[in-house]
């Protein structure tokens, strides 16, 4: 920033709002397309008449204030992860708080996993249910194209997939002004119907949401169901917390986003008051007919706006898992110079693409896909709650009543949705479990297998000291550096030992490097490398990343100094030499049988290191090893 004063801040600040406007609200900003139609049309609709109409608005109201208004943006976004956010940010953070206490940091561990396993569900169901919405405005605007509804959303699904690989600079600098324009139309349409039907002002008072869910039972309660649409997004102003900051992010919630969503929910609750024949689409209903169409390109644009944040969540937080040690190795892209956070994973694209693509063939209308939509949503909201509350205890130090009785009423909110929302499991709601199910076995295997085979890799690696004893003056020492990438931080590499067995040379400088990825999101460059001297020439040098970097090798010995690295640093005098482990899983019965088959097929699919670390092709040896697991 070259402004200085408060001024200059003012306007930082202002820039930063618009942005956050155009990635982080974009999920939310979308629901009052579905929310309220479904409510009172889909498969547990609630008879519309004046009493349900403001019992719902209230639910909506006071759903917002105090899952996203207080528990998001107040409290959640207090538990940064030095300015990330995000379920393995949170992860990340209340494991080292939670270390000391094996059985705690094992439940903590299975949270964290399991919500981000459920955000893959959630990241597939977004963009088919939000485009496919938008698309089926048409049904107001031109109902003669009704039959293109699903073609049409295909089409859009398919160019925001395929443009991915291109970066996303220039579709991202009209995010911003596209949804300030989408939420300043939420506020004027809700505003103008608001005139057919003040009186549903009354909603805002909480006692038209409790007598609703007391008149309506069950009914009412199975109500909460389709209500949750209008919160979902609201992890999303935690997990871009990084991206943007804390203020921009309140300041833009608070100041627009907010009064625009409240102001359009009560405009078609005033709606339906007046025309009930409006729950055909409420939302489209809103805008005269000359406007429909109009309406039709603005919902559409806001709707891949917010399928692009979630497209872009879903390959941040497959780096963080990789990072983590949660995944393999795969390929990631960099699709801009200036910004480090725009990335690109093209297995992870086209493997959402077919998905959301085959949601929207399989469901065909929004209607059918509310059904699937909220369970994940409601799952990560129990699991960021309890997440917090362990922050809230070993973090905050905060009092231990006062966690209990605040986690208690943000649980008693969030399980009351959850249980709503379980009766659609069999409508649709399995999907997202079976994925997170997936999902969460891929990522505990992966992380498991690893630390089994580093644990034996380590077990079985001569000490340094023995294998420099053994080096005798008939062991030839050539010219240049070579480099043996480790995964342990003791012990000589494998590629070491064959090496010299099978070349009988030993480099004049040999470099042991491991790379650490710390549970912190960046990591500062003075504390970037280490280096240990074993022996003359004989160095062991460890290399830290953040989970939200990506580990370029070159590039950071490149940066070290001399005095640092301990040597010069000669790019076309150095080797990189990599163990490529071939896992034999022995025969074992049951489930463990099982993990270890997928393990050693996941170790199988992983990127090679020459790849995921930047290393030169040219100055690769790769040699191969076997072992059992």
């Amino acid at each position: 920033m070259t402004a200085h004063g408060g001024d200059g801040k003012s306007r930082n600040v202002a820039g930063l709002m618009l942005a956050a406007i155009g990635v982080v609200f974009g999920d939310i900003g979308t629901s009052p397309l579905y929310a309220m139609k479904e409510t009172f049309s889909g498969p547990h609709a609630v008879v519309m008449d004046k009493g349900n109409i403001l019992g719902v608005l209230s639910l909506i109201f006071w759903a917002i204030t105090i899952i996203v208004s207080f528990k998001y943006v107040v409290i959640i976004m207090r538990a940064d992860n030095r300015g990330e956010g995000g379920s393995l940010a949170l992860l990340a953070l209340v494991s080292s708080a939670a270390e000391s206490n094996r059985r705690l940091s094992l439940m903590v561990s299975a949270l964290g996993i399991f919500a981000a396993a459920l955000f893959y569900g959630d990241s597939i169901i977004t963009p088919a249910i939000s485009v496919l919405s938008a698309v089926e405005g048409l049904q107001v605007a031109a109902p003669h194209l009704e039959q293109w509804v699903v073609p049409l959303t295909l089409c859009i699904l398919f160019v925001l997939f395929a443009i991915q690989s291109h970066g996303t600079d220039l579709v991202g600098k009209m995010f911003g002004p596209v949804m300030l324009a989408w939420f300043l139309t939420l506020a004027i349409l809700g505003i103008r119907n608001l005139s057919h039907a003040p009186s549903v002002l009354a909603a805002l008072s909480p006692h038209y949401a409790i007598s609703f869910l007391f008149r309506e039972g069950w009914h009412g309660f199975l109500a909460l169901g389709s209500v949750v649409l209008a919160v979902t997004g609201a992890e999303a102003l935690y997990t871009d917390m990084g991206h943007f900051g804390r203020l921009p992010i309140r300041l833009a919630w608070y100041i627009l986003v907010l009064p625009a969503l409240i102001l359009n929910y009560f405009g078609q609750g005033a709606l339906l008051l007046h025309d009930p024949a409006a729950i055909t689409n409420p939302f489209f209903n809103l805008a005269p007919a000359s406007l429909a169409l109009p309406l039709v390109i603005l919902a559409t644009m806001a709707t891949v706006i917010a399928s692009q944040a979630v497209i872009s969540g879903a390959f941040s937080v497959t780096r963080q898992a990789i990072q983590l040690g949660f995944l393999p190795r795969m390929e990631i892209i960099h699709t801009s110079e200036e910004e480090m956070g725009q990335i690109y994973l093209p297995f992870v694209n086209w493997l959402l693409m077919c998905m959301v693509m085959t949601l929207v063939v399989g469901f065909k209308t929004s209607s059918n896909l509310a059904a699937a939509y909220g369970v994940a949503v409601t799952g990560t909201m129990v699991i960021d709650a309890l997440l917090v509350g362990t922050v809230m205890l070993l973090i905050w130090k905060w009092n231990p009543r006062k966690v209990k009785l605040m986690i208690g009423g943000f649980l008693v909110v969030d399980l009351a949705f959850f249980l709503a929302n379980s009766v659609k499991i069999p409508d649709g709601g399995w999907f997202p479990l079976v994925v997170g199910g997936l999902l969460f076995t891929i990522l505990t295997t992966w992380k498991d297998g690893r630390k089994r085979l580093l644990a034996r890799l380590k077990a079985d690696a001569l000490p340094v000291e023995d294998f420099l004893a053994s080096l005798s003056d008939r062991v030839p020492r050539v010219p240049g550096t070579a480099v043996f990438l480790t995964g342990t931080s003791e012990g000589v590499p494998i590629a070491l030992l064959h090496n010299m067995k099978h070349n009988k040379i030993v480099h004049e400088r040999v470099v042991l490097l491991t790379v650490i990825v710390e549970e912190v999101p960046f990591v500062p460059e003075e504390r970037r490398l280490e280096n240990r001297l074993l022996a003359p020439n004989f160095h062991r040098v460890f290399l830290r990343y953040g989970f939200m970097e990506s580990p370029n090798i070159p590039k950071a010995l490149a940066h070290a100094r001399t005095d640092q690295l301990g040597f010069f640093y000669e790019p076309m005098s150095v080797s990189y030499f990599v163990s490529r482990e071939t896992l034999l899983p022995t025969e074992k019965p049951g489930i463990k049988g099982l993990r270890d088959t997928l393990f050693a097929t996941l170790a199988r699919m992983a990127t090679s290191a020459m790849d995921f670390f930047h290393l030169p092709s040219n100055r690769v040896v790769e040699l191969g090893s076997q072992i059992e697991i």
